[in-house]
């Protein structure tokens, strides 16, 4: 198999028969149910305010997603430009777009989302990296519970480190994907990693 010719299936936390976590995510509830629930609790109220905030305006249109994820970034204080991908637009573009970063760099991950009409639990971004159709790397990054609101959110990673030398230099492909405890795949994409040893070669 080729770089190019990997499955649109999202990636599984679950891959390479990992033990999944006895973990069952708590039954789901309407953020309606939630607004209702036990109106005389002070401390439930405070917390209810802080999840969702004053004056909330939900989207109604039931063809808006719930989460709507708009931007990825690599971030890279070394980096001469910002390298950012567009997530709103033709996904398959970035199957050939090349984003470069340095051998040997740290970088992190921020990614831009959107949660529209209901609270969403348990936001994760998993990322799958191959070299010539060999698995090579996985990430997991637990987001986060995030309420419906009007603004963008910002999620950003841990520090990861790139490997270096002339074995590591190369185009890598990664599949990514960002889902929640329910298993509901909100956005899977594939991009190219090009790493070299300088940033303009």
């Amino acid at each position: 198999m080729t770089e190019q010719e990997h499955d649109d299936k999202p990636v599984s936390d679950e891959d390479d028969n990992e033990l999944a976590l006895n973990y069952q995510p708590p039954a789901q509830k309407s953020l309606a149910e939630i607004v209702q629930l036990d109106p005389e609790d002070e401390s439930l109220a405070k917390y209810k305010k802080t999840l969702l905030g004053e004056g909330l305006s939900l989207v109604t249109d039931p063809k808006t997603p719930n989460v709507v994820v708009t931007r990825m970034t690599l971030i890279c204080d070394e980096a001469p430009e910002p390298i950012t991908m567009d997530l709103t637009g033709d996904l398959k573009a970035l199957k050939s777009t090349k984003f470069v970063l340095k051998e040997g760099m740290s970088y992190k991950v921020k990614i831009h989302f959107k949660v529209n009409k209901e609270i969403v639990s348990g936001l994760k971004y998993i990322s799958a990296t191959y070299r010539k159709g060999v698995k090579v790397d996985k990430s997991l990054f637990m987001v986060g519970s995030y309420g419906p609101r009007a603004e963008e959110y910002e999620f950003v990673s841990s520090s990861e480190d790139l490997p270096k030398g002339l074995a590591a230099r190369g185009t890598y492909t990664v599949k990514s994907s960002f889902m929640d405890d329910d298993k509901s795949n909100h956005l899977n994409w594939e991009w190219l990693l090009c790493l070299k040893k300088e940033w303009k070669e």
